[in-house]
């Protein structure tokens, strides 16, 4: 009888060394020599799952670009900057966010499931030491504005169970709070991460759940993932999905409409296409606005509203995401 496998060991399984990941793609190390960055920061993490959804031989798959370091995120520009959201402008406790009316992130852990090479936190200074939420509960318990709280970071789903247990009770007896808001792009690499004990988890909570995950192509789906996320489904939590504009990855109409109807099939709202965060390293992902404008018109012709998320950008210092509408009046920029 064969021993199901945890969650955690698929995870010690993902590929973070770009020889081995090459040699698993029959991806030519030579060529590497000219695309490869071989030392960063923000090392490699890729899932095996993911990897084996990728095209062999093919430096150019959408699902390849996102994850491996490539040399191209040396190029610099004025632009593109470390805190390209103010993160740090808004961090009322070490793991607290606090940029909205009503609603608050927690920074939960600096982990997750990937890496993906456009994160706008990459550079972000995660406060690793302290393992509880005691200064970051007070905070929420105290501000009675607050009716939501957004459970980030890195990624919520990197934290046990047995922690996110005590966090959800923890936040569960706040009275003020209405809703919990997961963001999560564990279960695109990881799908077994939504285990029993997590839906058990998110069945007993007394407040409304909602269920964001970030997903960019429809090859990053199988029937695995689609029926991990049926489960949360089951339960009355709706979910919904964000998704990035990325150059080289789903700056096409025929990509995009081939990822909101897969979703929309399956009972997953898009919620919202982000204009890229200008993070630094991120500059060869960059899709202009007008594109994307030009994009999101053809989006809207051939796909029913509830099918088409909204384009936004986020701008610091702004009350919300800013819909984008024009270049000039998201931006600021000519």
């Amino acid at each position: 009888m064969s021993i199901p496998v945890s969650w955690r060991q698929i995870q010690r399984n993902s590929f973070t060394d770009w020889n081995a990941l090459l040699s698993f793609l029959e991806l030519d190390p030579v060529d590497g020599e000219t695309i490869l960055l071989k030392k960063s920061n923000f090392p490699l993490n890729l899932p095996v799952r993911l990897a084996e959804k990728i095209e062999k031989g093919r430096w150019d798959d959408p699902i390849l670009r996102q994850f491996l370091p490539r040399k191209e995120e040396e190029i610099e520009s004025p632009l593109f900057v470390l805190d390209p959201i103010a993160d740090g402008a808004f961090r009322k406790e070490p793991k607290l966010l606090h940029k909205y009316e009503g609603r608050a992130l927690l920074l939960c852990t600096s982990a997750c499931a990937m890496h993906c090479r456009y994160c706008f936190r990459r550079h972000f200074p995660y406060e690793t030491e302290q393992k509880l939420f005691t200064g970051e509960l007070a905070a929420i318990r105290s501000d009675r504005t607050l009716k939501e709280i957004l459970l980030s970071g890195g990624d919520p789903l990197s934290l046990s169970n047995a922690q996110l247990k005590a966090l959800m009770e923890s936040l569960s007896a706040i009275e003020h709070l209405k809703r919990i808001r997961f963001h999560t792009r564990f279960p695109m690499g990881i799908p077994e991460r939504i285990d029993g004990e997590f839906l058990e988890l998110l069945a007993s909570c007394p407040k409304q759940i909602i269920f964001v995950i970030h997903c960019n192509h429809l090859l990053e789906f199988d029937e695995v993932v689609f029926d991990a996320l049926k489960e949360v489904q089951k339960l009355g939590i709706p979910i919904l999905s964000q998704s990035v504009l990325l150059r080289g990855v789903n700056d096409s109409v025929e990509t995009l409409v081939t990822l909101f109807e897969g979703l929309v099939s399956r009972g997953i709202l898009p919620y919202y296409l982000h204009q890229l965060d200008p993070v630094q390293g991120a500059t060869h992902f960059e899709v202009s606005e007008m594109e994307g404008l030009e994009m999101m018109e053809a989006l809207a012709a051939r796909l029913p509203g509830y099918a088409v998320p909204k384009y936004v950008r986020e701008i610091p210092h702004r009350p919300s995401k800013v819909q984008v509408t024009s270049c000039r009046v998201s931006s600021g920029r000519e």
